[in-house]
């Protein structure tokens, strides 16, 4: 049993850029984005004022949260009971995993930590939950190269894209793209 490679990709796949934002149903969309700006740094932005139902933009780190309101009475999942690496999550990679499990230890948030060994590389990850049980991963998984298991043209056109360098290098980007953003924001607001 075993995934099947696919030798090339095809010229015929989407133009996607990137990954733009995640999604997420909320009991309390106040109490949610109060968890992303504490515990994971995301900023509100301006969204859409043509939607007429409750929700929060939230970006960060080169991608954005959407929190929606769900609507009472609707099907919700309920927090999970125990934490489980294997359940759907998204993951956030960071540069120092102690500094990061004190900070979820002084804010009283329980997680799941692992080791993965691959080649002589090793990583570290940690799982909690948000405030509607949705799995978040933390990890410095930038040490792992990606290598991709055929010819693949995308690493092709830009065989660096992939390094732990220039992860590292993007994420100092980052700062510089949030530090203007938040200044295009004040600007617009005032």
């Amino acid at each position: 049993m075993g995934i099947q490679e696919i030798n090339e990709i095809n010229g015929d796949s989407l133009p996607l850029l990137s990954l733009n934002h995640v999604s997420f149903l909320c009991k309390s969309v106040r109490r949610s984005v109060k968890f992303y700006q504490e515990v994971l740094g995301f900023i509100l932005i301006k969204r859409p004022s043509s939607f007429k139902f409750e929700g929060a933009w939230l970006f960060n780190y080169g991608i954005g949260i959407h929190l929606l309101q769900r609507e009472w009475g609707a099907n919700a999942p309920t927090k999970p009971s125990f934490i489980n690496p294997k359940d759907n999550h998204i993951s956030f990679e960071c540069a120092d995993m102690n500094l990061v499990k004190m900070k979820l230890e002084e804010m009283g948030i329980e997680y799941v930590s692992a080791v993965v060994v691959e080649g002589g590389v090793k990583f570290d990850q940690l799982f909690f939950h948000d405030p509607d049980g949705y799995m978040i991963e933390i990890c410095d998984c930038y040490k792992l190269p990606v290598v991709p298991l055929n010819p693949c043209s995308v690493l092709k056109k830009n065989p660096l894209a992939a390094t732990a360098e220039l992860r590292l290098a993007l994420a100092k980007d980052n700062d510089w793209i949030m530090d203007n953003l938040i200044a295009d924001i004040i600007d617009i607001t005032f």
